[in-house]
């Protein structure tokens, strides 16, 4: 029987939920039956569970382990064991280090981690001296050690000793050092020989969209969404929103909605952090997220929360036509409401206390609390950028929406030498919007290099009322800027020292007293400019409001989507299982980002767009990503082997995103669109399970092939397997088909892709095509006797041209699960099918050629034809025949007529 009926698996499994735990001698026998298997058994000896759950909509067991040895962690040696809620075994991954002993590099004086740090930060270019203050070293192996510079640093910086195997498969001891800017853009982990320093390994975990803004006009094609609304509460909480699925202010209107929370998942609402009945907090904080903004880019200043009242009514229109700072509330309460129903609805797929999502109070009492988003709106210490960093279970997240340039523009009128359009970069300092006319002035601060301005400008008269152009170097860009602005400049064009494109410049100690507009261009411009100075150039600068990343929804549900997949990776414990080349998460990102922001309405031909809005394009561009989400193959042409030529994580991430896009629309058509995306049953919600199951099934550091596989396994405990085939075809149309091959998933450049389909599968019919993968033909000439040839439900309402007639000569059944939507039509003078063995045709129409003898069908087996409808143009011809039988032949509810 096919499970269609989503809702009804998870009332079923809600006293698992509630009451369900992993059960230990289960795991633990398989584990132990695996061991004996192994030819390196002393491997397994000493190891940590980091997490282990019960999964809310499957029932399985997922446990994590983590290789040691003499009492320290081995980096990534990670093995994870999944049982079904039966008891059976679904998989085991091994990522432990094998015959580990002999592959550890001896290890002598090692240093204190505290005598290495100003080695290390020297290394990665920090220039500003730290002061390190050592508050505790452990007595164990690890050696975990914490130092304090508060000045310098978001938390205090730690080290631990463990093991490391890099990329020639050589295991040493080494320090890991964690530490967190300021401005919340770096969360390094870095590990380094633990005798010189020397860097061996280092990784940013806070991940970013990173893409800069196409200068394209805006466009709105609006929708109103009105979502489901709690009807048996008194309180009545208001949120002035762009809500659930109106991905952007330009695809729909900002509405009041009341009363969102849902009650598994946030049972005493958003903005209760105890556990008893009443709000703790009028603003936006809560137990799932705390919004605020962070206009100055520091995280350790606390920015201003928006405030509700009593009543907690957050209703703040959204301004037209101002800066962004002007609209501030308006902007956390959209970003408190959607980190909130997106905690909400992932609950619904597993994404809960146990698996380890965000919460301040876990109320299950399962999983480790104290770890609600920290979401900065407005974030001040980057533009046209969006960051997600996730720790392990326990520690808090924290995600960093920024401003996204706005109309901007540069133009050289005269002379015209070099008249003409110029790229450039606003400063993190300075007018933040802009148009200014004016002829340029190179500075001079009267030292020997006199273009530098970092000095007391000497030519201030010819400066005053004037564009001052500067060169970088010596001295802080923003001393530069606040000298020119001092002799009268009314804008500074600081030019860069090196090749290469501008970059945005950070204020320093002096760029917060800058008002004037201050950018940065490209040195090949300047130097060309330069030449014509003395001549007079006159420009135009120009930087309209910028776009508050804060209303892209799409961008805030994809920097989530980090935190689920990192979590769910290799288990709540362990958050470095998403750093391998061909890891995907990017694309699960934007995935989620996808599948929030659909409409009832959408159509599979509608091509999707990520960023559109913070990119300033209109709802049809393409926003973040080289090819718009489309099933289009000449929308979007992403196949496996894309990725090798494709940058990460972005690149491979989309094309990953481009093969779930496939899947989820395949599902959509097998069973609908249900637009409850809480407890709905349509193939969307069949999809949000299976990619969130499969997270947790998938082993550390995935690739594509590992991924595709974790799906095929979730679908087995979600739904018994009724959808592998239609998985399997799904991803073989973008080449990770049944053959494909994924190499190391350490490199994106050595797997193979294949269009192919496992076996079993080709007895599916999934398309209307007269040959090939997934056609009729094709299951008929792959399938054997006693099989049953079946249509997915999709292919009904349609007709399967062909261009010759269907030989069969196997006893088969060939059924559509429709009766009568789906016509097989002969296109000449050749009857539909040629039967040659015992045969059942079932709930099809079939469309008669034009021969004389047997034109829809030639029978020499036995044929029952079950509620068959045939059409014979020619039935009341004097000549001929539509069936021609010289077989044995049962008729069941089934009938000829003449016409079309």
């Amino acid at each position: 029987m096919m499970v269609r009926f989503l809702s009804n698996l998870f009332l079923l499994l809600l006293p698992l939920v509630l009451t369900g735990q992993v059960n230990e001698k289960v795991w633990k026998n398989y584990f132990t039956e695996y061991i004996n298997q192994s030819d390196f058994k002393n491997d397994f000896t000493e190891y940590v569970i980091t997490h282990s759950h019960v999964s809310s909509i499957s029932g399985a067991s997922h446990v994590y382990l983590q290789q040691k040895k003499n009492g320290l962690l081995v980096d990534n040696g990670i093995m994870s064991i999944h049982v079904d809620k039966n008891n059976n075994l679904i998989n085991i991954h091994d990522q432990f280090v094998k015959n580990l002993q002999s592959r550890i590099l001896a290890s002598s004086n090692i240093i204190s981690v505290e005598n290495l740090l100003d080695t290390v930060f020297l290394q990665i270019g920090w220039s500003d001296p730290i002061d390190w203050t050592l508050i505790s070293t452990s007595e164990k192996e690890e050696r975990y050690t914490v130092l304090n510079a508060d000045k310098h640093f978001y938390k205090d910086v730690t080290g631990k000793l463990k093991y490391f195997q890099d990329s020639t498969l050589k295991v040493q001891l080494v320090w890991e050092i964690y530490y967190e800017s300021l401005d919340g853009n770096k969360a390094e982990i870095i590990k380094i020989d633990p005798v010189s320093g020397a860097i061996l390994n280092r990784i940013n975990t806070v991940l970013e969209c990173n893409f800069k803004p196409e200068e394209t006009n805006s466009a709105s094609g609006k929708r109103t969404f009105l979502p489901l609304q709690k009807t048996f509460m008194t309180e009545v909480y208001q949120y002035n929103v762009f809500p659930l699925k109106v991905e952007t202010p330009n695809h729909g209107s900002q509405i009041n909605v009341s009363n969102p929370a849902e009650d598994a998942a946030s049972p005493f609402n958003w903005h209760d952090t105890n556990g008893t009945p009443g709000p703790e907090h009028t603003s936006t904080k809560g137990n799932n997220v705390e919004a605020r903004e962070d206009k100055d880019g520091n995280n350790a200043t606390l920015g201003q929360m928006a405030e509700g009242g009593s009543n907690l009514i957050f209703n703040f229109p959204l301004l037209a036509g101002v800066h962004p700072h002007q609209n501030q509330n308006t902007a956390i309460t959209n970003l408190f409401y959607w980190n909130n129903i997106i905690h909400d609805i992932f609950y619904q797929y597993g994404f809960n206390e146990s698996a380890g999502n965000f919460q301040t109070t876990n109320y299950s009492s399962q999983g480790l609390g104290n770890d609600h988003v920290q979401a900065d709106a407005m974030d001040g210490s980057g533009v046209n950028n969006a960051n997600f960093n996730t720790p392990v279970d326990g520690t808090a997240p924290r995600m960093q929406m920024f401003l996204w340039n706005g109309t901007k523009s540069l133009t050289v009128h005269s002379p015209s030498q070099v008249a003409g359009n110029y790229v450039f970069e606003k400063g993190n300092f300075g007018a933040a919007t802009f148009t200014t006319n004016g002829n340029v002035v190179l500075v001079n601060d009267g030292s020997s290099q006199p273009s530098l301005g970092c000095n007391t400008l000497v030519n201030g008269s010819q400066i005053s009322g004037n564009i001052a152009m500067v060169d970088r170097g010596t001295c802080e860009l923003g001393t530069k800027c606040l000298n020119a602005q001092n002799a009268g400049a009314i804008a500074v064009i600081v030019c860069n020292n090196v090749t290469g494109n501008p970059t945005i410049m950070p204020p320093g100690a002096n760029g917060s007293s800058v008002t004037i507009p201050s950018i940065m261009m490209r040195k090949v411009d300047c130097d060309a400019i330069k030449i014509y100075l003395t001549s007079g150039v006159n420009l135009t600068m120009t930087i309209g409001n910028p776009i508050d990343g804060d209303y892209d929804n799409g961008i805030i549900c994809h920097e989530y989507g980090h935190g689920i997949s990192i979590r769910l990776t290799g288990g709540a414990g362990n958050s470095g299982c998403l750093n391998n080349q061909e890891q995907m998460g990017e694309g699960w990102s934007d995935w989620f980002g996808l599948m929030l922001t659909m409409e009832e309405s959408d159509i599979e031909s509608r091509a999707r767009g990520i960023g559109t809005y913070a990119l300033n394009q209109p709802v049809t561009g393409n926003g973040i990503r080289t090819y718009k989400y489309s099933t289009d193959l000449t929308i979007n042409p992403h196949t496996y082997n894309s990725i090798i030529s494709l940058a990460a994580p972005h690149g491979v991430g989309s094309v990953w995103c481009a093969m779930l896009w496939e899947m989820t629309w395949a599902l959509i058509r097998e069973y609908g669109y249900d637009p409850d995306l809480y407890n709905g049953t349509g193939g969307n919600n069949m999809a949000m399970a299976l990619v969130t199951e499969a997270l947790k099934l998938q082993p550390c550091s995935p690739g594509f092939v590992d991924g595709r596989n974790a799906i095929l396994a979730a679908d087995n405990v979600l739904f018994g397997g009724e959808n592998q085939c239609l998985i399997w075809k799904a991803f073989a149309k973008r080449g990770l088909g049944f053959s494909a091959q994924q190499g190391l998933t350490s490199s994106k450049t050595d797997g193979t892709q294949a269009f192919d389909m496992p076996p079993n599968c080709c007895k599916i019919v999934s398309n209307k095509n007269n040959s090939g993968n997934g056609s009729l033909r094709e299951a008929l000439s792959c399938a054997t006797n006693g099989d049953t040839i079946r249509f997915l439900n999709f292919i009904k309402n349609d007709t399967i041209l062909l261009s010759s007639a269907l030989s069969v000569n196997k006893e088969v059944i060939i059924q559509h699960p429709a009766s009568w939507t789906l016509t097989l039509l002969s296109s000449g003078n050749f009857p539909v099918f040629e039967i040659l063995e015992n045969v059942t045709l079932e709930n099809l129409n079939l469309g008669a050629g034009t021969g004389v003898e047997g034109r829809a069908i030639l029978n020499d087996g036995n044929l029952l034809l079950k509620n068959l409808h045939i059409n014979d143009d020619l039935l009341n011809n004097s000549t001929g025949s539509t069936i021609l039988n010289e077989g044995n032949l049962i008729f069941e509810g089934s009938f000829i007529i003449e016409g079309p």
